[in-house]
């Protein structure tokens, strides 16, 4: 089959997963991927792309979330994709030019909006649909913020005909149609052989917004020597060592590292749960990321708090607590084989 795979680039967590399943794909289907952002970069040297617009949070004083400038910074993509203007244009034609039989999407919502308009079948493969095709456990005000959520996010990707959700945690699917399959683990941390280091690893998807003075004066009081990934690379201060974020450096890092303090994105958390390291999570400012720290505490492996919480004294007691924390990792589970196996299954099916 030709398969078209569109991947979201706000983040690495997208393009991590694609990682994890776009070689299997590749192995018996022809692949044609769309994507921008982050996953560029992850993507492009190994896969025939095509670049699409990346919508992405936008930040205000104090580094703090701005619906405002969200709406505003990604305003001429939306009204782009909605109103079929020139990029969605680009993006049907290569799909009619590539014959595609079936379009997966991690969020990319011009793939979708493509895919529905050219009567191409389509597979949402992220996690966010945990919100939207799942019943997770949240009280009840989080419950009526995500509603809100699956309306945003039905308006921007409609109703595709399957969906994959990976998720480092169990819930329920609502309806049939629906796989939900454990976290994507990539070959490279599959062939990784975890140990138990000093360092603690500090991870920062959009550090520009996220590593604040704040941060930085807690993790140089941490006690320990501290590998910080997201900041631009700079000399080493004191404890703290910056370094590029590659694949396999960062890989080996998590895998040798004492503990993990870094945003809650499902694809992380999976991964550290691979290697059996403690969490302590900083979400970022949304339902999602919330949801998966509070699953932090409720599995007993870390804890979590808001990025203005992060003390010193906070960051020891969390190490202080590293036996408890690994007392309580679940077993070890990987859901590449299966999310790739959903895939091929959900298309084969959509094209008879």
């Amino acid at each position: 089959m030709k398969i078209a795979y569109g991947v979201h680039g706000y983040g690495r967590g997208h393009a991590t997963r694609a990682q994890a399943v776009l070689p299997k794909l590749a192995q018996r289907h022809e692949l044609l991927v769309l994507a921008g952002g982050d996953a560029l970069g992850a993507l492009s040297a190994h896969y025939p792309l095509l670049r699409v617009p990346c919508l992405e949070y936008a930040y205000g004083k104090r580094h703090r979330f701005s619906c405002r400038l969200t709406i505003q910074q990604n305003a001429s993509a939306v009204l782009d994709f909605m109103l079929a203007g020139s990029t969605l244009k680009t993006v049907m034609q290569a799909l009619k030019d590539f014959g595609a039989d079936a379009v997966v999407s991690d969020s990319e919502a011009f793939t979708h909006r493509a895919a529905a308009r050219l009567q191409i079948p389509r597979i949402s493969f992220d996690h966010f649909g945990l919100l939207v095709y799942c019943r997770p456990e949240m009280s009840a005000g989080d419950r009526l913020i995500c509603w809100g959520n699956a309306l945003a996010y039905r308006s921007m990707f409609g109703n595709p005909d399957r969906a994959v959700v990976s998720s480092f945690f169990e819930a329920p699917a609502r309806r049939p149609g629906v796989c939900v399959v454990g976290p994507v683990i990539r070959q490279e941390v599959r062939q990784t052989q975890p140990t138990r280091g000093e360092h603690l690893l500090a991870y920062f998807s959009k550090a520009e917004h996220e590593y604040t003075p704040q941060i930085e004066h807690a993790l140089l009081k941490a006690g320990c020597p501290v590998r910080i990934y997201g900041p631009p690379p700079r000399s080493p201060v004191k404890n703290l060592d910056f370094r590029p974020v590659r694949n396999l450096p960062f890989i080996e890092d998590l895998a040798t590292c004492r503990a993990v303090l870094g945003t809650t994105g499902n694809q992380l958390l999976g991964e550290v749960i691979y290697f059996g390291k403690p969490m302590l999570g900083i979400p970022i400012k949304c339902l999602e990321q919330r949801l998966n720290a509070a699953q932090l505490g409720r599995m007993g492996i870390g804890i979590s708090a808001e990025r203005n919480a992060i003390t010193p004294e906070l960051i020891q007691d969390f190490l202080s607590r590293e036996d408890e924390y690994l007392g309580h990792h679940p077993k070890v589970r990987d859901g590449s084989q299966q999310a790739t196996e959903a895939i091929e299954r959900f298309a084969l099916d959509l094209k008879q």
